[in-house]
């Protein structure tokens, strides 16, 4: 194994770098390197100024050496008949059977020598391999440090996405557990309606049916008698002694007489008014007290009430009037915005009230923190502590004061809005009433008293007249 590599590596030595074959007539440049004669004189025919194919140092003279030892050399191997081994990994020109050296970066490829000096490549730009190589290795860097950073980029991405489909996801379960439980509730109500009707009908029929019984009994009874009887008269009607039948006749201590059964005809019978009614609907009518949250009943608080606001006795509808109402100041009175607050404020628990908005064209309705402002033009948002869906131009609706957050997805016109208050889950939802479609939502950390906010909008032309109305079980 030993003897081959070195014969492997000695006859390396003496092939030409430009036909890859032994030496023929090998010459030496003043740089040292050895080329066959002929193949050097043939890369020298069409340039202007001779160069060393391999170290590119050029010579004003072609001063070409022979030499006799690689001469030899080359015999040897030639006798030997060993075959010319080009090095690992070397390059050749498909063309010329040449060693490529060079880059043209007009093709974005590699040639030899002679592709170079060819008048195919005679405008083209050409680069040393070597200086290609490195060249191109700046741009492979440059573009693995920008994938590197693009990479960084969508891993945080990835990492963002993924966190943000677990929350989603958690978010999903919950609201889930949620549902059932809500139904969960739904179905023991039921149920136990359901059961306290199963034993109200059971206890009626009780009442009605024991004493029907003891009369089937008594009537049983009776009927028992009275075959006994008929078969003691017949055994004497079968007697053929006269005699007999007489005495057994006399003998006997009643008058053999007619004997009427009086059975009464009252009507008996259950309930259907009770227990085949619309009894969907009574159960309906029986769970809205139980619901929770059921609809709750609110008034206005008149201190808070805008001047020129009109509030009804009960305290349940609020319109604009022509005029302001010679009305005492109070801090918590709305004095530019024709606003009102309920009566109430909330600091626990779920809500829900509807408000009435048919044939109007301007209506703001929602939420407001107690510390809200309410004196000049405020700007009813949630950074200022209200939480409010409006409309305008009977057509419009926004869930801020801006325009650029219209809820265009709202198709249908409502004629009564409904607001849920969720104070522990930090909820603010928007509901058409009329349907129970969702319309918006705000989430929020409460941390102080929510209040019920009504504003019935600016009454332009007269078109705007309708009053806002707070919505009660047996109202709207």
């Amino acid at each position: 194994m030993a003897s081959k590599q070195k014969e492997e590596n000695w006859t390396e030595e003496i092939i030409c770098p430009i036909c890859h074959e032994f030496f023929t007539d090998p010459i030496s440049l003043d740089c040292g390197h050895n080329f066959c004669r002929s193949c050097i004189t043939k890369c020298w025919e069409k340039k202007a100024i001779n160069s060393c194919p391999e170290c590119r140092e050029s010579f004003p003279h072609r001063d070409l050496r022979i030499n006799k030892l690689l001469a030899k050399l080359a015999e040897k191997a030639r006798q030997a008949k060993q075959v010319p081994k080009v090095k690992e990994n070397q390059l050749m020109c498909d063309d010329h059977r040449e060693e490529l050296k060079w880059v043209c970066q007009t093709e974005n490829k590699l040639i030899c020598e002679t592709c170079k000096d060819s008048a195919e490549h005679g405008q083209h730009r050409e680069m040393p391999i070597e200086d290609a190589t490195e060249m191109y290795k700046k741009r492979v860097k440059s573009s693995l440090d920008s994938l590197s950073g693009d990479q960084s980029v969508e891993q945080e991405s990835e990492k963002t996405l993924k966190q943000k489909i677990f929350d989603l996801k958690e978010q999903a379960n919950s609201l889930e557990k949620h549902i059932k439980s809500e139904f969960r509730e739904l179905h023991q109500i039921l149920t136990a309606k359901e059961q306290r009707l199963l034993s109200d009908l059971r206890e009626e029929e009780k009442r009605i049916v024991e004493p029907m019984e003891k009369n089937l009994r008594e009537i049983q009874e009776r009927l028992k008698s009275i075959e006994e009887k008929r078969s003691s008269l017949q055994t004497l009607m079968e007697q053929n002694d006269l005699l007999a039948f007489l005495k057994a006749s006399f003998g006997r201590k009643r008058r053999i007489s007619d004997e009427t059964l009086q059975i009464s005809t009252e009507a008996t019978t259950l309930s259907a008014g009770k227990f085949k009614g619309p009894l969907q609907y009574v159960i309906w009518r029986e769970m809205i007290n139980s619901i929770d949250p059921g609809l709750s009943s609110l008034t206005l608080d008149p201190n808070t009430a805008n001047p020129r606001l009109i509030l009804s006795e009960d305290q349940t509808m609020v319109r604009l009037g022509d005029n302001e109402q010679e009305i005492p100041y109070t801090n918590e009175r709305f004095d530019y915005w024709y606003s009102a607050l309920g009566s109430e404020g909330f600091i626990s628990g779920r809500r829900y009230w509807e408000v009435k908005v048919k044939n109007k064209t301007e209506w703001e309705i929602g939420v407001v923190r107690e510390s809200a402002g309410r004196k000049g033009k405020i700007d009813s948002c949630p950074v200022n502590g209200y939480w409010t869906v409006w409309l305008r131009a009977g057509k419009i609706y926004f869930a801020t004061s801006t325009r650029s957050n219209a809820l265009n997805g709202l198709s249908l016109n409502p004629q009564k809005i409904g607001i849920f208050l969720d104070y522990e889950g930090g909820q603010v939802s928007f509901y058409n009433a009329d349907n129970m479609s969702h319309i918006h939502t705000f989430t929020h950390t409460f941390t102080e008293k929510i209040f019920p906010y009504f504003c019935p909008g600016m009454n332009t032309n007269g078109e705007n007249s309708a009053p806002l109305v707070i919505c009660g079980i047996k109202k709207c």
